[in-house]
């Protein structure tokens, strides 16, 4: 396992910024993985130069950003995305009575692809570059509910397969982390009214052309770097979309 060491750090109140940089430089070289808990604070604070003071100061932003998590009594872990913890944090579809069900997902189709310009504008990749396209329905009390069309670079996902989506023992974000060690740690999405495609209209039951609630999804990991590109058409006759502020004590 490589370690990051510490970058020279900036006087006065830059000092903590400059080790929040190091230790998510740590954490994008997996020195620490989702779940593991980080050394100690006086260890990091020697090793780092800093004071416990400006080394916590750099935690509870990590903690903040849900980038890290304390538990009071055993220390400081990586943030994992455990379904019973954290799903509902990015998964924002609720029954209009409020019911919040875990859904139950699909894998309709897997392929390969070149990235169109638009979604290579928000990924900050080069158009054509090479994409895993896949497309999920989930279903809530018994009736699919949401189609998401999924994009991701090849280079961040070497080695993906369909076969590994289809086995995949629990959220597309634990997957992320614990496949390829990409750690989503915050979402840009955009909402808008669309037209449902034929194959839309299929699974969720609409005629095709039938209003949607179209949800533009840029997924992002440490270091604010974007590493997925999802499309999510929500069938809202029965449902609605939850906007939700979380705390750090909610991942």
């Amino acid at each position: 396992m490589s370690t990051v060491t510490a970058m020279p750090v900036g006087p006065g109140g830059t000092r903590y910024k400059e080790v929040k940089e190091a230790m998510l430089a740590a954490l994008t070289a997996q020195e620490w993985k989702g779940g593991e808990v980080i050394p100690s604070e006086k260890k990091l604070a020697e090793r780092f130069g800093v004071s416990i003071g400006t080394l916590r100061k750099a935690i509870d932003e990590l903690c903040a950003e849900n980038i890290l998590i304390r538990h009071q009594g055993l220390g400081t872990f990586v943030a994992q995305h455990r379904r019973d913890r954290h799903f509902f944090r990015f998964f924002r579809v609720a029954r209009r009575d409020g019911d919040r069900a875990y859904p139950v997902v699909t894998l309709v189709n897997f392929k390969r692809a070149k990235c169109p310009p638009a979604v290579a504008a928000r990924l900050g990749i080069n158009d054509g570059t090479r994409l895993f396209v896949f497309t999920n329905a989930l279903a809530l009390h018994d009736k699919v509910v949401v189609v998401d069309t999924v994009m991701l670079p090849e280079t961040k996902f070497p080695g993906l397969t369909e076969s590994m989506l289809r086995s995949r023992p629990n959220t597309l974000y634990n997957f992320y982390q614990d496949a390829f060690g990409i750690n989503v740690t915050g979402t840009d999405e955009r909402l808008r009214i669309a037209r449902a495609s034929e194959l839309e209209g299929r699974l969720l039951e609409l005629e095709t052309g039938a209003p949607v609630l179209e949800v533009e999804r840029v997924a992002y990991s440490i270091n604010q770097k974007p590493v997925e590109y999802r499309l999510t058409h929500i069938n809202t006759e029965e449902y609605e979309y939850v906007a939700g502020t979380f705390k750090s004590g909610d991942v």
